[in-house]
């Protein structure tokens, strides 16, 4: 369709042409007595230009600095000086071309003959000032050597023999021989040399154009010359163009073309999307006040619950700023109290967010396919009719990780060590079932961890959340999330995996046991990330100088012990090779293990990577799969390996949290 009516314009737009180009031929041409081109003086009769095809003999081309002549095949340079009357013109030109063959060498530069006769010759002739005759010949012939001339014999097919000083053309010239005349150079020129032949040719010269007889009467009679039927000179009358006049109707003509060029398209394009929108049946409201991204209906797709943008701003009491519950890169979350009782948590995405449409299906298809306890539920979105692109959250009233590690409600005595090591756990099985899912986070971090009152976790924030095909090793992908928690090979390589989550997670463990901010410019140049300053004191065997002092008052031995291992743990989860991290589900059994250990044994245990005149690890033992390709810390304690259960600590784990 769209085909049609583009072809349709075309034609239409071409019809002002074809009738100012038919006008032009069965009428009386309209000629300037002159024209112009840039730094030359004007040009006249028998010269025209472009666009006054039937005003002269001659063509001139004008440039930006100057014009050019075509002459027996090549395009010469006017240089200016032009002189004209009546019957002769003459101008100084020259050729870049011969010019470049000349210094060159080039045997090309010797086959044209210049004075050769004219394209028109009923109508004028073309000369030169100053030539030198070539004879180019097929063989090699001892004629001209007889005669005193010099010869050439550097060309393929043919031999050329000249005589500086003599022009004519021997009334015996032999049949196999032709004549070429070509701009000669002045003895007193650089670099003149007679046995060098191209030292005798120049690449420019003075031209003289002649009108023959018949043509120069036309000329006398205020009229332009032509030939008719092939043979005879005729005279035709043209009308004088007045200063000003052909400039104003080309003008006219171009704005014409152009404006109705463009209406017809414009147009065309109207009637096509009205009969693509009725085709597809897809009119959608658009607010005079802001406008929806085109996006499909969510819930047709994944059967979330539709609320109106009416519905959510009451709910929010019109998005007070009071109501906020925190703002981020993507989006602010307000709380709000739907008509039914239910409190919620609205995320408004921001519009200058350019992938904010991707980011909202994100969520939505992720968050409706999973179930888990740790996960945020989401309880719907506003529709593509909506005003805004609006998500609707379980509300969860305790804030984030982050906000108790280092924000408003930071608290040193309510963030206990059990507290952090459930948080850890609970975040931990969070990601296992979404690499299960074979979704991967991509924005773990403490803000994205929600609390309940419990202290239960709730993970949020799917928008930057990528699928993993079935069988994929990495997702290509331009990296993003949040600077201090992106894995650094991911950022490198472009290569998305789920070992990217388990680096972010590592700096996530690191903050549970520091309670520093992942970014601080406040610190040394090379620990302003907190994963390098966590791996520099725990490769100098300094742990302890990474707790967060409120853990340290805490004397317990067992304490002491988890902290020490959970950080063990984070180093190996912040190795820059990929291959050299755990698996999310690794991470979490051994979490899991210094959790129900809990005591000195388990830190002595656990550290059992390569022991040392003790016995070796239970090949049954989890832990000891874990960690025994990898290399150990500088913290790292060899000795003997007690291997505990799990299985009992999966389900009270998450026993208040359901």
């Amino acid at each position: 369709m769209i085909i049609i009516f583009f072809f349709m314009s075309l034609i239409l737009s071409c019809l002002p042409l074809s009738h100012s180009a038919t006008d032009r031929n069965i009428t009386t041409p309209i000629c300037p007595e002159s024209f112009s081109c840039p730094a030359l003086p004007l040009f006249k009769y028998p010269f025209y230009n472009v666009r006054d095809t039937r005003c002269g003999l001659i063509k001139v081309s004008c440039t930006s600095t100057g014009a050019e002549i075509q002459l027996r095949r090549r395009s010469y340079v006017i240089l200016g000086n032009i002189y004209s009357h009546n019957i002769s013109s003459l101008l100084y030109i020259k050729s870049i071309t011969l010019k470049q063959l000349l210094e060159n060498k080039s045997c090309e530069a010797l086959m044209d003959n210049f004075t050769s006769p004219s394209p028109s010759p009923l109508l004028y002739s073309i000369s030169i000032a100053s030539f030198i005759t070539l004879f180019k010949c097929t063989k090699n012939l001892t004629y001209f050597e007889q005669h005193g001339y010099k010869s050439f014999n550097g060309c393929k097919d043919h031999n050329f023999y000249y005589n500086y000083s003599s022009g004519t053309v021997p009334s015996d010239l032999p049949h196999k021989c032709q004549v070429v005349q070509l701009p000669v150079q002045t003895p007193s020129s650089s670099g003149f040399d007679e046995t060098n032949i191209f030292s005798l040719i120049s690449s420019g010269t003075t031209v003289f154009v002649n009108l023959t007889r018949s043509c120069s009467e036309c000329k006398k009679k205020g009229r332009l010359c032509d030939i008719n039927n092939g043979h005879d000179v005729q005279c035709f009358a043209f009308k004088k163009e007045k200063p000003g006049t052909k400039l104003s109707r080309d003008v006219i003509i171009k704005i014409l073309v152009i404006a109705g060029s463009a209406l017809i398209l414009i147009l065309s394009l109207a009637v096509y999307i009205i009969w693509r929108l009725c085709k597809s049946n897809r009119f959608s409201y658009v607010s005079s006040k802001n406008k929806s991204p085109n996006t499909e209906d969510i819930s047709l797709f994944y059967g979330v619950s539709v609320f109106s943008y009416n519905e959510l701003e009451d709910a929010t009491q019109n998005f007070n700023p009071s109501q906020e519950l925190g703002d981020g890169g993507f989006g602010a979350v307000y709380y709000g109290k739907l008509k039914d009782g239910r409190e919620v948590a609205v995320k408004k995405l921001h519009e200058h967010n350019y992938n904010r449409v991707q980011q909202f299906r994100n969520e939505v298809e992720i968050l409706t396919k999973l179930r888990h306890p740790n996960l945020v539920v989401l309880y719907g979105c506003t529709s593509r009719q909506g005003r805004e692109l609006l998500l609707v959250y379980e509300y969860v009233p305790n804030g984030t990780v982050a906000d108790h590690l280092h924000g408003e409600q930071a608290n040193p005595n309510l963030l206990t060590w059990p507290i952090r090591m459930n948080i850890a756990i609970e975040t931990a099985s969070a990601l296992v079932y979404l690499h299960a899912s074979e979704i991967i986070h991509r924005d773990v971090k403490p803000t994205n961890i929600l609390l309940d009152h419990n202290f239960c976790v709730k993970v949020a924030d799917f928008g930057l959340s990528r699928l993993i095909q079935n069988n994929a090793i990495h997702v290509s992908t331009v990296p993003q999330g949040t600077p201090g928690y992106v894995d650094p090979q991911y950022h490198q390589r472009y290569q998305l995996t789920d070992k990217s989550d388990v680096y972010s997670f590592g700096v996530v463990l690191v903050q549970l046991i520091s309670s520093m901010v992942a970014v601080d410019l406040n610190r040394s140049q090379d620990e302003i990330n907190l994963a390098n300053l966590a791996l520099n004191r725990i490769q100098r065997s300094a742990v302890d100088q990474l707790i967060d002092p409120v853990l340290r008052s805490d004397t317990s031995p067992e304490t002491m012990n988890m902290i020490t291992l959970v950080a063990e743990l984070a180093f190996r989860c912040l190795q820059y090779d990929s291959d050299m991290r755990p698996t999310m589900n690794e991470v979490l059994d051994v979490l899991m293990d210094i959790q129900t250990l809990g005591r000195i044994n388990a830190y002595e245990s656990i550290r059992d990577l390569q022991p040392v005149n003790v016995e070796p690890l239970s090949e049954s033992s989890d832990v000891a799969v874990l960690f025994k390709d990898f290399q150990p810390s500088p913290v790292s304690v060899a000795t003997e390996w007690q291997s505990y259960s799990s299985a009992s600590t999966t389900l009270s784990s998450f026993k208040d949290c359901q």
